[in-house]
């Protein structure tokens, strides 16, 4: 028998409320809105794994991380995770805003080891701040800097550190090096991935560069305008991307061994959430899209593909 998935999302949807004051509306007879930022999402992220998230700013990537973390509840459909909620991390997009200014590097990673386990006495929190500073690449003395005196990477080591302090076994990576330089950033993806093997970890990735998902993830999916248009294989995603929206993310990424000056640029904006376009929402930049696509919303086919894609043209 197969070990089921340590999180599952199914049906998954998350809407706000965007309306003007009551007043407002009332004044002018305008209609209360939502924001449809996550429309009916399915994925299985396996024990151990990375899954990444791509797509462009607004497609509900960052809102699937609260989603996963618990940090916001689905509106509809649900988030299951067969393991220990306490064990739950996550690492955040801007390390000069995730940490307390005010706190030594001591007090912030030692915080999740004082709520979880309060039983713990000072030597043994200090002991194992120490650990966790060496373990992510810093040295025990930094424990007594702020976090102004560290770089950008320094300071995204500090909050990994500060997640592994909870024993995490499943941690939500919401762009966790889009703030950094791209040499720091081989080095946190390095990090990241070493850990992730000491300790068994299990990822949620989220990002806009593929370049840094290809290094990172096992499984991509793709996500646009708050549904997942393709899931694959990360080798699959890449060698054969079958929906457009892939082909067109993967056309933007620099190839150095065979640059192509007199392609096609990617066209057009994300619609909006609030009022996102009849049938496929990608058909407005498509170059692929026929009538069909203007009257019906296509779903990731089950026969062909095995839940892979979703779009009327593949």
């Amino acid at each position: 028998m197969s070990q089921l998935p340590l999180l599952e999302a199914n049906a998954l949807q998350r809407q706000y409320d965007v309306s003007a004051p009551w007043l407002n509306r009332v004044l002018e007879r305008r209609p209360r809105q939502f924001l449809n930022a996550v429309a009916g999402v399915d994925f299985q992220l396996e024990k151990g794994q990375t899954l990444a998230l791509v797509g462009e700013s607004g497609c509900g990537k960052s809102t699937i991380a609260k989603l996963a973390t618990g940090l916001q509840k689905p509106t509809g459909g649900e988030i299951v995770y067969r393991g220990d909620w306490n064990r739950v991390q996550m690492i955040f997009q801007d390390p000069f805003a995730s940490l307390n200014p005010r706190w030594r590097v001591s007090s912030i990673i030692s915080e999740p080891l004082r709520t979880l386990k309060p039983g713990l006495s000072r030597p043994d929190v200090a002991r194992r701040v120490g650990e966790l500073l060496e373990t992510v690449g810093l040295s025990v003395a930094d424990g007594s800097k702020y976090p102004h005196e560290f770089s950008g990477g320094q300071r995204q080591r500090i909050s990994i550190a500060r997640a592994l302090a909870g024993e995490p076994e499943f941690l939500v990576c919401d762009e966790p090096t889009s703030a950094l330089d791209v040499s720091v950033q081989a080095q946190i993806l390095n990090l990241m991935k070493r850990l992730q093997f000491e300790f068994g970890l299990t990822y949620l990735f989220i990002s806009h560069d593929l370049s840094v998902v290809r290094h990172m993830a096992d499984t991509i999916a793709v996500m646009y305008l708050g549904k997942i248009v393709e899931i694959a294989p990360k080798q699959d995603l890449f060698d054969n991307p079958m929906h457009p929206y892939t082909r067109m993310l993967l056309d933007t990424i620099p190839d150095l061994q065979n640059p192509v000056r007199d392609r096609a640029a990617m066209t057009g904006e994300i619609p909006s959430p609030i009022d996102p376009p009849t049938g496929c929402s990608f058909h407005p930049r498509c170059p692929l899209a026929s009538e069909h696509c203007l009257k019906e919303t296509p779903v990731r086919s089950q026969e062909k593909f095995a839940g892979r894609v979703a779009c009327f043209a593949v």
